[in-house]
């Protein structure tokens, strides 16, 4: 594995220098008068700029060390609470980010990619000419669920809860157009409308002739628009808050999508090509003011098997998330301290898994400097009641420091 990590490194420091020449090399081309780019480090890492600003490279990387106790993943079935138990240090995540403008500051590029497992992430290119309307083309996160937008480096709690396995669309290949629509007062939307092969990330091929779906509507409540990123760290002066309702609908072999790609819930075989038609919907609030936080999602899902009578299933789950800086409120507390809380449950509904699944986590995060610089604590109960069973509980305990370079 370390090898392989090694490996991943050296070849992405040749892509990075390889870069950096071209980076110069288009400077000269395009007519830039030092032919020599501006080097600084900003937010997004070290970032080279010509002097007449038509040309942006932002490089950064990102490290997640990671102790967990008795394991680090979340059990997926009833079965899951038996068996040796593997308490474990590791390195969760290494990538390399890529991002920047090229010719026009309105024309956008970003690539992500995971050293420890060598996946290409994301590869997107961005059109942002105006508020109202823009477009991107590539591989993403689906604007789908809050909880799975946001970055894994600058998320509230370790973890995502026990929902996003079964509900989340992840990363797929597609075109999008999405903008925002501010009118006056509390008229205030952003909108995102996309079509997608809905196969999954990495996958270049459909398997029938249908694509996927997808349309989100946001309102903010309070006239100012909230990021996708968790805690609030910039401890909003005035409150900021958003209500929005994404759906979904798509046909294809899987019933459900993660990093890796397109797979199955449990209860479901691996399917034929069209086999699944899924349905869901998402109704998300979100808020921030004055250091406390709040998020939440109520999700619904229907699987229908069209390759067996049509049969169907509707599947159900939320999670409810809040956090603050007590330093608001009590003058000894640590400005850097945050604590947060997440309550969330899920229910199958199908024949082979009924079990109810419910978890409780808290979190405590220490910010260095922000999101790019942290180290969290963070414990997890989960309690999955299966129907005629004795209620299977247990606990996690994890330790993290995530750090962006």
């Amino acid at each position: 594995m370390n090898r392989q990590i090694s490996r991943s490194v050296s070849r992405q420091c040749l892509l990075c220098i390889i870069l950096l020449q071209g980076f110069t090399v288009q400077a000269q081309k395009a007519g830039d008068t030092t032919g020599q780019p501006v080097v600084r480090y900003g937010s997004k890492g070290f970032e080279f700029n010509t002097s007449d600003n038509r040309f942006l490279l932002q490089i950064q990387s990102r490290l997640q060390f990671r102790f967990a106790t008795p394991e680090d993943e979340d059990p997926l079935t009833f079965d899951d609470f038996t068996g040796v138990r593997k308490p474990v240090f590791k390195i969760n995540r290494a990538r390399l980010k890529v991002g920047g403008h090229a010719f026009k500051p309105w024309l956008k590029y970003y690539w992500e990619y995971e050293l420890s497992q060598s996946n290409l992430l994301n590869y997107t290119i961005m059109v942002e000419k105006w508020d109202w309307l823009k477009f991107q083309i590539g591989q993403w996160k689906v604007e789908y669920s809050r909880e799975r937008r946001i970055s894994s480096g600058e998320q509230q709690m370790m973890e995502r809860s026990v929902i996003n396995r079964p509900f989340t669309v992840d990363r797929q290949e597609g075109a999008e157009i999405y903008g925002r629509l501010k009118g006056k007062g509390l008229a205030d939307v952003n909108y995102w409308l996309g079509v997608f092969t809905g196969t999954g990330r990495g996958n270049r091929e459909n398997d029938d002739n249908r694509l996927m779906y997808f349309g989100r509507l946001q309102w903010n409540c309070f006239g100012r628009f909230l990021d996708f990123e968790g805690s609030d760290l910039e401890i909003h002066e005035l409150p900021a808050g958003v209500i929005a309702i994404s759906g979904i609908t798509n046909r294809s072999p899987y019933t459900r999508f993660s990093q890796a790609g397109g797979g199955s819930l449990e209860g479901y075989e691996d399917g034929q090509p069209g086999q699944y038609r899924v349905n869901q919907a998402n109704i998300e609030t979100a808020f921030m003011y004055k250091g406390f936080s709040w998020q939440s999602e109520l999700h619904w899902k229907e699987v229908i098997d069209r390759m067996n009578t049509g049969h169907s299933d509707a599947l159900r789950g939320y999670y409810l998330q809040l956090g603050y800086f007590f330093n608001q409120v009590v003058t000894w507390w640590p400005r850097p301290l945050e604590l947060a809380i997440r309550n969330a449950a899920y229910r199958p509904n199908n024949e082979a898994d009924s079990t109810r699944k419910t978890e409780w986590s808290g979190a405590a995060n220490w910010f260095f400097k922000g999101h790019k610089n942290k180290l969290t604590f963070m414990c997890s109960h989960y309690n999955y009641d299966k129907t005629g069973s004795i209620p299977a509980v247990q606990w996690r305990f994890r330790f993290q420091w995530d750090i962006s370079l």
